[in-house]
């Protein structure tokens, strides 16, 4: 959130450290949850707007979309509560293969699933919404949908606008399915087509407790009604219902699709009465005991795929009633024969236990809100799992090439569906991957194998990923380095949902908790909202006059070192979140943005020079022509504004930094210490603008005033400046393409007496500077010198001279820490406060304020 210039980042934190930290939370802190509450997934966050003040919310998220039905769905939800002014959506859709099936649906109402069949609510050709605009080219698609407030009112006065859906494919070519390879990882999407159908046997169990009265039991009828006519010949199939009492429509055994059959089925259907309470045990294992002895008996097809769909609208309230006892029933009467799938209907439905039933039984769960068609969205959950091509899939890859793969077993594989698996590569270099399918396809067994070649497959990715951040156009400036990475995010949002799906299944409590710890850890590498995590909000504090409290104090935190050597990252070590992990497919994402501001830097090293202002302060400066490297003390006062580069004349630039005072450590022969508090970069090209840092926040003011605080990692770019926070860590300022400065931030957990939060300040990149730079670092960027030694007089040993311009200035070697600490660097250091080797005097660098740009006293940057 951006209020009153001041930005308040999230955070993903591991939901037992908010339990613990729940008295002592920050009071502007606010922890949104996106945790089940009674299993509906919504994620909530309010903020309290001063008067008068301007707000921009950024939302950015990842969605791994699921191809179901032969088709991707994506959902934009477009309720502002109100008729608005401006109101703009723009979704823009890339893929290495052609998109095929392109449909924009026309605003639906009502909180359905992309597995909902609409067929009975839309036309066979159903209309975009008004003003919608559909750019469609052969790999990329633009659709925008903007409706002024005529428009908007004509669908709707209060602002429920509803949800904007679009439906797509892509062309799919034989065979083993799509390999991506990224940064040594993978990910493969399997999802063949134009296979023989497999038969099935299916039990339906159905809830006919008095809760089911009225429209649940009716629309379930309906729905029961339309996939009794579209089983095929071969199926087997039974229904069971259930309450206080269980009825068989045929007992002890599995029926063929017959038109009579059908028949006497709709009877029985039709028949079903609601009353009493809930027996979700007895509807089970009297389904599981039927398809049971049924596939033990004669009649059993080997190759065939058994399914019991199970669908209730309440909690056990009669026979067994504890989850854990139901749980160990299922698996006892299932013993891996079938697979079970769940559907809860409304809002008083244990979902964990329905949830925990399907994946300890090869199957899947569905929700159905209380406010949604549930008839159209049973039938749409039986055309997802009505028609199985495979079973049995088996998903193999050259031994010891791979690792952490993520789930290579599948049970079935249904029509119009995708299995997606995804890994590490332990070999980047090898030049091929080996890849072997195995499956049961009705009466024979089905082998699918071939070699993939790495580099090309790395090169092909490569090439969309550029493809996409073009086609994105301002959208890819938020995309950041999410697509350089988005094939490892898939594999850590696989591996998030193996760990909870193995929590679920876990028998033991030590199991339970390595699950959980699992998930978390990658849960807050990747920084996803998951079951397991908060996205906690720093808030705004509003005051009684209406204006907002000051930028509330962020505790220090460790120093954190920049890498070693002479490169440094603008990017943190774990890959962050946000916008479209994948071009296209089957990743989506959708975002409301400001512009340019990201959630983390781009993953781009600068390349960072030695010359250096850090410490107390020690400055450095690296001469390459000559291949010297010179160093120097600077003893002023706190309160001192010190010029560290001027170049206000030609390109513009001025940086000046901000002395602080601390106490020397016992038995130093210092009176005291210096450091630098603040830094303010000045940019007067090609308008003005400004950057000030301290240890605990960044201010940019270019076209807005933001206050960014150093603990989060963040990306601004203003137009003439831009700014990469890598959190606690260090800052990367950059002006135009060609000069960057990096401010390293030094802080302290539990300081000393003698410490203070201070910054290091060092120049990455200073082409764009000009040959009149000056200022105590800049004055030495273009120049050449040279170390000349002389000779002994009588006794004394030799000494060494530094000849810079026209000046000789006594130096002697000196070894230095620079970069945190974590490299050393040998250098001529000169005495006497850098007497003779900088221009002038020392008063001559003293600035009346941090933002003064005032040329070099003598009239040019040069004595």
């Amino acid at each position: 959130m951006i209020i009153g210039g001041r930005v308040y980042q999230s955070e993903v934190k591991p939901k037992e450290k908010r339990v613990k930290q729940e008295s002592g939370k920050a009071k502007n802190k606010e922890a949104g949850d996106a945790s089940p509450v009674q299993e509906a997934e919504v994620f909530k966050m309010a903020a309290n707007i001063p008067g008068r003040n301007r707000a921009i919310f950024l939302l950015t998220y990842e969605e791994l979309l699921e191809r179901r039905l032969g088709r991707y769905e994506h959902v934009t939800s477009l309720r502002p509560l109100q008729l608005v002014s401006r109101l703009s959506l723009d979704v823009t859709i890339v893929d290495h293969s052609p998109i095929t099936d392109l449909q924009v649906l026309p605003l639906r109402n009502g909180r359905t699933s992309s597995g909902a069949n609409t067929k009975l609510k839309t036309p066979a050709k159903p209309e975009p919404p008004v003003t919608t605009m559909i750019k469609k080219e052969k790999n990329v698609c633009k659709i925008t949908f903007s409706p002024n407030i005529v428009q908007q009112a004509k669908i709707t006065t209060n602002g429920l606008l509803g949800e904007f859906v679009i439906r797509y494919d892509v062309q799919r070519d034989m065979g083993i399915g799509d390999i991506q390879v990224l940064n040594g990882h993978f990910v493969h999407y399997f999802a063949p087509k134009d296979l023989p159908v497999v038969p099935k046997n299916v039990v339906f169990v159905i809830d006919t407790s008095a809760s089911m009265l009225g429209t649940k039991i009716r629309q379930t009828k309906d729905a029961l009604f339309t996939i009794l006519r579209d089983l095929r010949p071969g199926d087997r199939f039974n229904f069971i219902s259930f309450s206080n009492k269980i009825k068989v429509w045929q007992p002890n055994r599995l029926v063929p699709v017959t038109p009579l059959n059908v028949r006497d089925a709709k009877k029985f259907i039709y028949t079903l009465a609601t009353t009493g309470g809930t027996n979700i045990d007895g509807g089970i294992q009297t389904g599981s005991s039927l398809l049971r002895e049924y596939l033990s008996g004669p009649d059993a097809s080997p190759n065939s795929v058994s399914l019991l769909i199970f669908l209730t609208d309440g909690r056990p309230t009669v026979g067994e009633v504890q989850s854990a006892a139901i749980l160990g029933n299922t698996r006892t009467a299932v013993q891996e024969k079938f697979c079970i799938f769940t559907i809860g209907l409304g809002n008083d439905v244990d979902y964990r236990l329905l949830e925990r039933m399907s994946l300890e039984n090869c199957g899947m769960m569905r929700r159905i809100s209380e406010d949604a068609d549930a008839g159209a969205m049973l039938k749409g959950f039986y055309d997802e799992i009505g028609t199985p091509l495979l079973s049995d899939i088996r998903i193999n890859y050259t031994q010891d090439s791979v690792q952490y793969v993520t789930q290579q077993l599948f049970t079935n594989y249904f029509n119009g569906s995708e299995i997606v698996i995804a890994g590490k590569l332990t070999n980047q270099s090898a030049e091929s991957l080996h890849v072997q399918v195995t499956a049961s396809n009705n009466d024979r067994n089905i082998i699918l194998e071939t070699d993939v070649p790495l580099r090309q497959r790395q090169i092909e990715t490569e090439k969309h990923v550029q493809a996409a951040t073009v086609a994105m156009a301002e959208g890819a400036k938020l995309l950041g380095s999410i697509t350089d990475d988005f094939v490892e995010r898939v594999w850590g949002f696989l591996s998030v949902k193996e760990g909870l799906r193995s929590r679920l299944r876990s028998q033991t409590s030590k199991e339970r908790e390595e699950h959980i710890q699992q998930a978390t850890n990658l849960s807050l590498t990747y920084h996803f909202l998951s079951p397991v995590t908060n996205l906690v909000v720093e808030k705004p504090e509003v005051l009684a006059d209406n204006t907002m409290a000051p930028t509330p104090t962020i505790a220090p935190a460790p120093t954190i070192a920049p890498g070693a050597g002479e490169t440094m990252s603008a990017d943190n070590d774990l890959p962050g979140d946000t916008e479209d992990g994948k071009p296209g497919r089957p990743t989506s994402s959708v975002s409301n943005s400001i512009g340019k501001v990201q959630r983390r830097p781009a993953k781009k090293s600068i390349t960072v020079s030695k010359t250096s202002a850090d410490g107390d302060p020690h400055f450095v400066v690296e001469f390459p022509l000559s291949k010297l490297t010179v160093c120097f003390n600077i003893n002023g006062e706190p309160g001192h504004v010190l010029r560290l580069v001027s170049d206000h004349k030609y390109s513009g630039v001025t940086v000046n930094g901000k002395l602080i005072g601390a106490p020397a450590p016992p038995g130093s022969h210092k009176q005291q210490r210096t450091y630098f508090s603040t830094i303010t970069i000045v940019v007067d090209r090609p308008k003005r603008a400004y950057i000030e840092v301290t240890p605990k926040k960044v201010i940019l003011d270019g076209r807005d005033r933001m206050v960014l605080p150093c603990h989060s990692t963040v990306s601004v770019d203003s137009g003439v400046l831009s700014v990469s926070i890598t959190g606690k860590s260090n800052v990367t300022v950059t002006v135009g393409g060609n000069i960057s400065f990096v401010i390293l931030l030094h802080q302290y957990k539990n300081p000393a007496p003698y410490q203070r939060d201070h910054l290091g300040f060092y120049i990455g990149q200073s082409k764009g500077l000009s040959h009149s730079c000056h200022g105590l670092l800049g004055q030495f960027l273009y120049e050449e010198v040279g170390v000349a030694e002389l000779p002994a007089d009588g006794d004394a040993k030799p000494s060494s001279v530094l000849k810079v311009k026209d000046r000789a200035v006594p130096v002697v070697q000196k070894s230095r820490r620079i970069y945190s600490g974590t490299q050393s660097v040998d250098c001529w250091f000169a005495r006497n406060n850098a007497a003779k080797l900088i221009d002038g005097q020392y008063e001559d660098y003293l600035m009346s304020h941090m933002f003064d740009t005032g040329d070099w006293p003598h009239g040019t940057n040069r004595v």
